[in-house]
């Protein structure tokens, strides 16, 4: 923990904005040199400038692959294209258009030369493709949209990010994924020769390229999804901290259409993010579940000298696809609300879904949303770590609701038609408004009401030591090489390496016990593997299940 973490950034925490974006000018990356590659991890690729990892030879390279890899997927629709605020975002945003510009892509930037969240992106595509229509969704064939969302979500100030969406409007797959990095670090080894790409000012003149408001598209459509209307009558206040991030204007065009008593409570926007209270580690990180990260704003709702501003604060990363809840007993643990949430949305909420629509987590989530589901008499999803594997359920309404334990989710709108195949951070924020006003108690006190009926947990995640080599072990682990069968004084009753929800590889390991359990996954970017852990017994239960995790770990890469 360092040692100012959860307090204000200083000048010495702040980037030199000039030389990270000079650096994504100046400074070509190695394409022989495994850290300069492109590597799209589970959102997307992601680095700094000042690394030689995210670079203006990187991001045409990455686009021309993507025009290459939607020819072949016969996708000849629109694009739509958005960025966030962070400072790398508008150069990578330009350099992509000029490439895109000159492959005859049809793009669709946005109206008023402003930043998209990522679930903007994804509801725009989606819309196009038939959300919304009597007829399913499509994801194949032509005229079909797709889009590019440029971020690095809460990543620091110095780093920057690009993901690909496909027509199904969500993440896209491995399958994409490795086509398009492979693609890209070919065209590297050319030297970007392949690359076609014409000047900014020749692109943003483009025919093809176009303007699409992506602003109202969302804002109007929200009725839809969320009971505004019961919000609006209970006059639930709302304070919405945006975190510099890209769902800046949105809060207060939301709270303008609908008539809410929302406050924008900073509306502040700066690529160096002076602003922010430090992460655990001392680096500014626009994590909204981070209580470090999230300091300020906990603080003025909790602080001592009278009642809190608002009955609700809300917290989003830089391109909104992720929330933080804030109540009057201060920010809650993802994984409480993911589990007040899905009790409320299937609880009596949504009495238009689907009877046997599916409940979905990752494998590293809360096991208290096991309990939920089951109290619900509802299927649950249960897949690895990455918000892509929600993308078939939410599209088919087969699974209304899909969370992660990082604080990202979505669910079907209110007809249980798809709403977003991408984690929406505001929809999830407004959400908790809506609990407050149709139930008359917040999401805190909802799941103090959880606990009561399912029990108390402990939960964490902590990181150990792992070379490549174990890494490497760790992910392609089988059951039968894990000997134990008992974990901090209980009988295993499963050992996991394939997801049950759909029988994905979740590379790494899961044991569970009746009341508690441990995975282990590699770290894609560092040496180190990490252990999510849970106990319904005791936080020095925790302690012994973290332990003995790290133990049966050792024994199968022995």
């Amino acid at each position: 923990m360092h040692p100012r973490a959860g307090q204000p950034a200083l000048p010495e925490d702040l980037i030199d904005v000039d030389a990270v974006v000079g650096a994504y000018y100046d400074l070509t990356p190695d394409p022989e040199d495994p850290a300069q590659q492109v590597v799209f991890g589970t959102s997307g690729h992601r680095g700094s400038s000042l690394d030689h990892a995210f670079n203006e030879a990187h991001i045409v390279a990455i686009t021309q692959a993507i025009v290459e890899y939607r020819a072949a997927q016969g996708t000849d629709g629109p694009l739509f294209i958005g960025r966030d605020t962070h400072a790398l975002s508008l150069p990578a945003w330009q350099s992509a258009l000029e490439v895109l510009a000159a492959n005859g892509v049809t793009v669709m930037i946005d109206a008023r030369d402003s930043y998209t969240p990522t679930p903007a992106v994804s509801q725009s595509i989606l819309l196009h493709n038939g959300a919304g229509t009597q007829e399913d969704v499509r994801t194949s064939g032509p005229g079909l949209a797709d889009g590019i969302v440029v971020t690095p979500s809460h990543n620091p100030p110095r780093d920057g990010g690009f993901k690909y969406n496909p027509p199904h409007g969500g993440p896209a797959d491995s399958d994409a994924t490795k086509w398009i990095a492979d693609r890209a670090n070919e065209i590297l080894r050319g030297g970007i020769a392949q690359v076609r790409r014409v000047p900014l000012e020749q692109a943003l003149a483009a025919e093809t390229t176009r303007r699409h408001d992506y602003l109202t598209t969302y804002v109007d459509d929200l009725p839809n999804v969320i009971d505004l209307d019961a919000i609006r009558s209970a006059g639930v206040r709302i304070g919405a901290d945006p975190l510099g991030g890209a769902s800046v204007e949105y809060w207060g065009a939301i709270a303008e259409r609908h008539g809410l008593d929302l406050t924008v409570v900073n509306p502040q926007v700066d690529p160096r993010w002076a602003f922010m209270t430090l992460d655990w580690d001392g680096k500014i990180r626009m994590d909204c579940s981070s209580p470090y990260a999230m300091a300020s704003l906990v603080a003025r709702m909790t602080g001592e000298g009278g009642a809190a501003p608002f009955d609700v604060a809300t917290g989003n990363d830089a391109d909104s696809d992720r929330h933080g809840i804030v109540t009057p007993d201060g920010l809650m643990n993802p994984n409480h609300y993911l589990a007040v949430a899905i009790q409320y949305l299937y609880g009596g909420a949504r009495p238009q879904w689907a009877a046997d629509a599916a409940i979905g987590k990752t494998l590293v989530s809360s096991a208290l949303i096991d309990r939920v589901a089951e109290g619900l008499g509802r299927r649950l999803v249960e897949v690895p770590v990455g918000f892509k594997w929600f993308v078939p359920g939410l599209l088919d309404g087969s699974v209304g609701f899909g969370g992660e334990e990082s604080a990202g989710a979505s669910f079907l709108r209110r007809d249980g038609s798809v709403w977003s195949t991408d984690k929406d951070g505001l929809l999830l924020a407004l959400l908790a408004s809506e609990i407050i006003a149709t139930t008359g108690k917040s999401p805190s006190e909802h799941h103090r009401e959880l606990v009561g009926r399912y029990g108390e947990s402990w939960y964490a995640r902590v990181d150990a030591a792992a070379s490549r080599e174990e890494k490497a072990k760790l992910a392609a682990l089988s059951p039968e090489q894990v000997a134990s069968t008992t974990l901090a004084g209980q009988d295993v009753t499963a050992k996991l390496t394939e997801a049950p929800g759909n029988g994905a590889k979740i590379g790494g390991l899961k044991v569970t016990t009746p009341d508690a359990w441990f995975a282990a996954r590699p770290s894609g970017t560092e040496d180190v593997y990490k252990i999510y852990a849970e106990s319904f017994v005791s936080a020095e239960h925790l302690e012994q299940v973290q332990a003995a995790a790290k133990d049966v770990v050792g024994d199968a890469l022995a």
